[in-house]
């Protein structure tokens, strides 16, 4: 989980963020982000539908992994933002962490909130 400091909530910042943010999307979340130059970190907030997952444990266990997905990866980021994090498939409750984060890592990188890694940049020759 992440410390306070780093998420965010309510309807007005949300909102906000909804309004303005520039989107990435993918087969099973969309990012929206956009610059908030007024804060000393980067926020974060992880948004579940009913609608993608009935369960309130199913959305609280993907919620949980993106946090942690978040926490672990979150000092890569060029700038400061506000972020959220729109789940829009129920596949990820069932999926391994490992393909998880691979997903996470591809659509943070389409958004350009991480920069590329050096591993996807090398060219393998045999």
């Amino acid at each position: 989980m992440i410390a306070g400091k780093f998420r965010f909530h309510g309807h007005g910042s949300l909102r906000y963020v909804y309004a303005n943010g520039k989107a990435a999307r993918s087969h099973y979340a969309t990012v929206k982000y956009v610059q908030n130059s007024r804060r000393k970190f980067s926020r974060f907030s992880v948004v579940i539908s009913k609608k993608v997952l009935k369960s309130a444990v199913g959305r609280n266990r993907v919620r949980r992994r993106i946090y942690e997905y978040v926490r672990t990866n979150m000092h890569r980021m060029t700038d400061i933002y506000d972020v959220v994090i729109i789940c829009t498939s129920s596949e990820l409750r069932s999926m391994p962490y490992d393909q998880f984060t691979e997903q996470l890592e591809q659509l943070f990188e389409k958004s350009e909130l991480f920069p590329v890694t050096q591993a996807a940049d090398k060219t393998v020759e045999y």
